[in-house]
């Protein structure tokens, strides 16, 4: 645990030495409160509640967390920083997890700053805040997935630009399987067992379930399940890039 929080800290301080920090967290709180108070049809619908906000979220993620994943790996391995990184008495393990934690820290502590929305809405009405508290739990997991993608992809590569815009593919295929558009592709020919598969492997599908306030087992396994197999992949890559 100790050289995980190293270097989750070192991480950490390369966000803020740089202006990625400042970019992502205005162009977020900057998104979010456009797609929910204009996009989403906040004032039009006249019931106090954080519903669009959420609604856009993993649209949002779908670009901004590949952005904050792709530098992860493969800025070490393009200055060679990864070389001396991986000598130091730190497993591949370690590293994974530290670098991990930090990135998806800092997604959480911009996940704090809409803070002022929460209030916002209690200042208008009666929300549920059971409900939005159980939404930003989900949303934060979800960001967690994303981010598990996105860090074992940077790893394949140098080229920060190509680990953004696979990983966002990447990301979207697993956004949009849970679509009737895509679920209807497969009807007809599949069989109904892997159409539920499918659907299943959808982010929507599972985030709308946290949204409505009820934090199932199956989306919380579903969350974790991908965040664990990512990184285990994430370790997998080094490993195998160290070893080459």
């Amino acid at each position: 645990m100790r050289n995980i929080r190293i270097i989750a800290l070192r991480e950490i301080s390369g966000y803020f030495t740089t202006p990625l920090a400042f970019v992502f967290t205005v162009i977020f709180l900057a998104l979010t409160g456009a797609f929910a108070f204009y996009v989403g049809g906040f004032f039009e619908r006249g019931q106090a509640d954080l519903r669009a906000f959420f609604e856009f979220h993993p649209w949002l993620f779908l670009f901004l967390v590949p952005a904050i994943a792709m530098r992860l790996w493969a800025e070490e391995r393009k200055t060679g920083t990864i070389e001396l990184l991986l000598t130091l008495p730190v497993s591949t393990t370690e590293a994974v997890l530290g670098k991990f934690l930090a990135a998806w820290g800092f997604i959480g502590v911009a996940l704090v700053l809409t803070f002022p929305m929460w209030i916002t809405v209690n200042v208008l009405g009666t929300p549920d805040n059971g409900v939005i508290a159980t939404s930003y739990l989900g949303s934060f997991f979800m960001a967690g997935a994303f981010l598990a993608i996105g860090s074992c992809i940077s790893a394949l590569t140098k080229n920060q630009v190509i680990a953004f815009i696979v990983a966002s593919a990447a990301c979207f295929l697993f956004t949009m399987s849970g679509l009737e558009m895509v679920l209807n592709f497969f009807r007809g020919w599949a069989p109904e067992m892997l159409i539920d598969a499918i659907a299943s492997m959808s982010f929507l599908i599972h985030f709308d379930s946290v949204t409505k306030g009820v934090i199932d087992l199956k989306d919380a396994v579903y969350f974790l399940s991908l965040i664990a197999f990512w990184l285990f992949a994430n370790v997998a890559v080094v490993e195998l890039k160290k070893a080459g």
